[in-house]
């Protein structure tokens, strides 16, 4: 499957140019930005680990031997990419237990916060995360990037499962629809979860296309359910609501299906495409749902906060900006190029 068929149209039109992205691990650069007060006492170690050339499950292995604790007892906040540089946060539980975890550091690992709390480290316990990009051999005319930058910085682009999400040309979409038409759910949790998620997110970026296409899916329409940039809860589009200032602010916007069991919430024009889109994928939402997921919502419209862009050189445009947990810098960076193919491609990052 291609990325076009992956993902769906570009909001700004076709990309500006083409150029490389992690020609090394410094060009893509990814920091956890967490806003919660650690107590500094309790039965759990938190660690601010900087990492390349490893996976966010490999360096998890590597705390599990070291601290000589099962698995189970590493948590972390999120999943990052093996090909890039990246710090984020890892707990490990140790009740009454003081470990020595130098071993674990090398020219790929280094710790770089040590300090106790009371609770493990929960999936999206960060705020944010903060991205620091090199795009590299860069053929792109400059007046048409500037003016595509600053669409972006002025209306956020459209929040796509990026195709990481979906396995080397869409492999895992392939084998959920596999799953999915014999209603059979693999045995190995991480292998369940991850074509569970595939399917979702896949169902989502159908839902999100057809919003792409017909131009509103920055837009609240009348039956759309609006959420804010960093909550899960969420409310009905009523005519009033269709002017709130703060959609104009990007924090608040209309939001896509997550599927699942129980009702679609959305009403009008609205309830009609998601449900097409649902009934275009039947075998996949009612795998979804005998497997026991809950309806969520998703925002539509990513805000890509604190942008700013600058030209070390002609053929380099480097990018800083933070992105809310569980979105893709790589849908950033598509609607300004087209990325000259790299072999290395992790499946399982986060972004």
């Amino acid at each position: 499957m291609t990325e076009n068929e992956l993902l769906g149209p570009r909001a700004w039109g076709e990309a500006c140019g083409r150029a490389m992205l992690k020609a090394s691990a410094e060009d893509f650069q990814v920091d956890e930005l967490l806003d919660i007060p650690l107590s500094g006492t309790g039965e759990h170690l938190w660690l601010w680990i900087e990492k390349r050339q490893l996976n966010t499950e490999e360096v998890a292995r590597l705390l599990a031997r070291a601290a000589k604790v099962p698995f189970r007892s590493v948590s972390y906040a999120g999943l990052k990419d093996r090909q890039a540089l990246t710090s984020q946060w890892f707990s490990v539980h140790l009740p009454g237990k003081e470990v020595e975890l130098s071993s674990v550091e090398s020219e790929r690992l280094r710790i770089l916060q040590a300090t106790r709390h009371t609770r493990k480290i929960q999936r999206g316990t960060h705020k944010a995360n903060g991205f620091r990009i090199r795009l590299t051999q860069l053929a792109a005319e400059r007046e048409r990037l500037e003016t595509r930058l600053q669409q972006i910085q002025s209306f956020g682009v459209p929040n796509y499962y990026g195709v990481q999400r979906f396995g080397r040309d869409g492999a895992n979409v392939q084998h959920a629809v596999h799953c999915a038409e014999r209603q059979e759910l693999p045995s190995q949790r991480n292998v369940r979860s991850r074509l569970l998620s595939t399917a979702r997110s896949i169902i989502f970026n159908r839902i999100l296309a057809a919003r792409v296409a017909d131009g509103s899916w920055q837009q609240a329409k009348l039956g759309d359910l609006l959420t804010f940039t960093q909550s899960r809860s969420h409310f009905l589009a009523a005519a009033q609501e269709l002017q709130d200032l703060r959609l104009q602010e990007l924090d608040l916007h209309p939001s896509g299906a997550l599927w699942g069991q129980g009702e679609l919430a959305t009403q009008g024009e609205v309830l009609q495409l998601e449900q097409r889109v649902a009934d275009n994928h039947a075998a996949l939402c009612r795998w979804l749902e005998q497997a026991g997921l809950k309806q969520e919502r998703r925002i539509l419209r990513l805000p890509v906060a604190e942008l700013s862009w600058c030209y070390p050189d002609e053929n380099t445009l480097e990018l800083r900006f933070n992105l809310p947990v569980g979105c893709y810098a790589t849908a950033v960076i598509r609607e300004l190029v087209e990325l000259l193919p790299v072999d290395d491609v992790d499946v399982a990052c986060e972004f």
